[in-house]
């Protein structure tokens, strides 16, 4: 990282990746403001990390109204926001349903909250960073938007990887470039980041099949993803934008 000391927002920021990083951040020194609609585990992490350069904020980051009271809440707090990383994954009741069970009042309500929230929560920041004229934002997409899954993993399992994540997924890459294009000259860089499978306490037989994929570790973990964001969010990739960088122990490949 860079030595000079940064704000950054992070929504979803009890999640694996959003935690991961706010602890991250502490240790270099910088000022987080973490989102999350789970405010027990906001606490948890607050108090875990038992620094004075954190904040946390408890709502629904996926409407206006709410992302607006966040960013104005970090900037009370702490007078300027440097960057934004959003990690929220809001999911409905019946996620992670097979193609042929799936609904569409939760197809709909996943789309809305995942792919809409991300670009609502874009336009919100993006109106932030263009009074300041600077600004830096990184979404998160995964493999699973640059390639179709694969199935054979999760053969026999009570498990799948969700049509409408894919689609997720690929938007946002999407969303991506378009908002790196459409802020040209603006001072501010948008990228994304598409990480492998992260460690979730999934079936040992699901994990094995998974590092065969792999090239040294397979699932990865919160903190895996965390320092190659570290790296978008220092002056050392200030030329990087618009881009989709890949984590995935070579899944890929």
């Amino acid at each position: 990282m860079a030595k000079i000391k940064k704000t950054i927002i992070v929504t979803g920021g009890a999640g694996r990746i959003g935690s991961a990083l706010a602890a991250d951040l502490i240790k270099y020194g910088h000022k987080v403001l973490l989102g999350d609609i789970n405010n027990s585990k906001l606490l948890k992490i607050k108090k875990k990390l038992n620094s004075k350069n954190i904040e946390t904020f408890q709502g629904d980051l996926t409407t206006k109204n709410n992302i607006d009271r966040f960013i104005k809440f970090g900037v009370k707090k702490f007078k300027n926001i440097h960057a934004a990383v959003h990690c929220s994954y809001p999911t409905s009741k019946k996620w992670g349903a097979r193609l042929e069970d799936l609904e569409e009042i939760h197809l709909k309500n996943d789309l809305q909250n995942q792919l809409g929230g991300s670009i609502i929560f874009s336009q919100r920041i993006m109106k932030y960073f263009l009074k300041q004229k600077k600004g830096n934002l990184i979404l998160i997409s995964s493999i699973q938007g640059i390639q179709a899954p694969k199935f054979n993993h999760y053969k026999n399992l009570n498990m799948t990887s969700p049509i409408e994540y894919s689609a997720i997924k690929s938007g946002i890459i999407s969303i991506t470039k378009y908002l790196s294009k459409y802020y040209k000259n603006k001072n501010i860089r948008i990228n994304c980041v598409s990480p492998g499978g992260i460690k979730d306490n999934q079936p040992k037989l699901f994990t094995k099949r998974y590092r065969q994929s792999c090239n040294s570790k397979g699932l990865l973990d919160g903190e895996d993803i965390s320092k190659l964001i570290l790296f978008l969010l220092s002056d050392k990739s200030k030329y990087i934008t618009g881009q989709n960088l890949v984590i995935d122990d070579g899944w890929s490949l």
